[in-house]
């Protein structure tokens, strides 16, 4: 099994050759992992164990490799070396031996390590090969999860992304310590839900969090909703899913507490409060100026808004956002202000701005056709009655 996971691993094209690293260093972790479930990404994140030394070793390597070296952690003696789409973590052995430091770790399936030897060896003192032989993911044991209270939040991400149960133990654990989980910072907790909410098995996974009340201080109040992406392809799925999975998971409070990005927050309000006027007045009875401000506005997560709709209905917005030429589902000006000013005598101001949404409103539901048609429609409203 050792040798089939370093074939898998391809050594051979890491940035660095294995005889460069530091006698006794082991990998550990995802890598390790991922390797046993044959699910390892082109370029894997390669964590590493090393007996000591680590920043200088990291510094050494880059020094001689190229790189940049990044502290992780100077007290716990944590660097990681990125080189290109590579990067890679070292870390001294926590303990007096590897199994010490392997017992230390969350999970059973995380904590086992392969040695980078010419005859590999795989050590697995807690039982993570059989746990994920069962698709199972139990704990090492409950002061580790206190040790890093973001350890319960971790397993829900795991489960979303390998598509595995959590033991009932360990389950029972995270309900009994949830109240820990808001002394993380809550960019840690923000980078978990992100990953989380982007995996293959994250609804189950979302339904769990909801039964734990693991993440409640930032949960939305609103009802839960069911998506159907069967309409999507596969690349809208993945633009749509996770937007809206971190809308209806999240309240407009809780993205900007956990300080996601500006663009995220955005979004993500945008998105619910159209979700909000969706259910009190159906987006088709909009008047035009509302209808025009909606696609303005969620022109590029039109999918993520349509995914609790009736399949045919869905079908219907999804057909026309995808057609880059209908100017009510992408909406643009037909001129701009420096053409307006030259071709009106039109000074810069709000009455011009005025116009510019008028001629969007007019080309979105077919009125204006050229930009003769945008000229005269400009021209007729500059000279009507105020």
């Amino acid at each position: 099994m050792a040798r089939q996971l370093m074939t898998r691993l391809q050594p051979e094209r890491w940035p660095i050759p294995l005889d460069r690293l530091p006698a006794g260093t082991v990998l550990v972790g995802g890598a390790v992992r991922d390797g046993l479930l044959n699910r390892l990404p082109d370029h894997p994140d390669l964590d590493m164990v090393v007996p000591a030394d680590a920043l200088e070793q990291v510094r050494k390597l880059s020094r001689e490799f190229g790189g940049a070296c990044v502290v992780l952690d100077r007290e716990r003696d944590m660097a990681r070396l990125v080189l290109g789409s590579w990067t890679i973590d070292l870390a001294r052995q926590d303990g007096d031996d590897l199994t010490a430091d392997l017992l230390r770790r969350d999970y059973r399936i995380n904590a086992i390590a392969l040695t980078l030897t010419p005859d590999p060896k795989l050590l697995d003192p807690s039982g993570g090969i059989a746990d994920l032989r069962a698709r199972r993911i139990t704990a090492v044991n409950e002061q580790n999860l206190l040790n890093d209270p973001l350890r319960l939040l971790r397993a829900l991400r795991l489960a979303a992304e390998l598509s595995m149960t959590i033991d009932e133990t360990t389950l029972e654990m995270i309900a009994r310590h949830r109240h820990l989980l808001p002394k993380v910072a809550p960019e840690r907790i923000q980078a978990e839900v992100l990953k989380l909410v982007q995996a293959n098995s994250a609804d189950q996974a979302i339904h769990l969090l909801h039964s734990l009340q693991l993440i409640a201080p930032w949960c939305s109040d609103q009802p839960q909703r069911t998506f159907n992406a069967e309409a999507l392809t596969k690349q809208e799925q993945q633009l749509a899913l996770p937007l809206a999975r971190l809308t209806q998971l999240l309240s407009d409070q809780g993205v900007n507490e956990l300080r996601f990005s500006r663009k995220q927050i955005q979004r993500s309000m945008r998105l619910r409060r159209w979700w909000m006027r969706d259910q009190q007045q159906s987006a088709d009875t909009l008047n035009e100026r509302e209808r025009l401000k909606l696609h303005q506005e969620l022109e590029e997560d039109l999918p993520a808004f349509t995914l609790a709709w009736p399949m045919e209905h869905q079908k219907e917005w999804l057909s026309r956002w995808r057609d880059q030429e209908d100017k009510l589902f992408h909406p643009s000006a037909p001129l701009n202000g420096r053409t307006l000013q030259a071709k009106l005598g039109l000074p810069p101001g709000p009455r011009l701005g005025e116009l510019i949404d008028h001629l969007c409103l007019e080309q979105a539901f077919g009125r204006i056709r050229s930009q003769d048609d945008a000229i005269q429609c400009a021209r007729a409203w500059i000279h009507k009655p105020l």
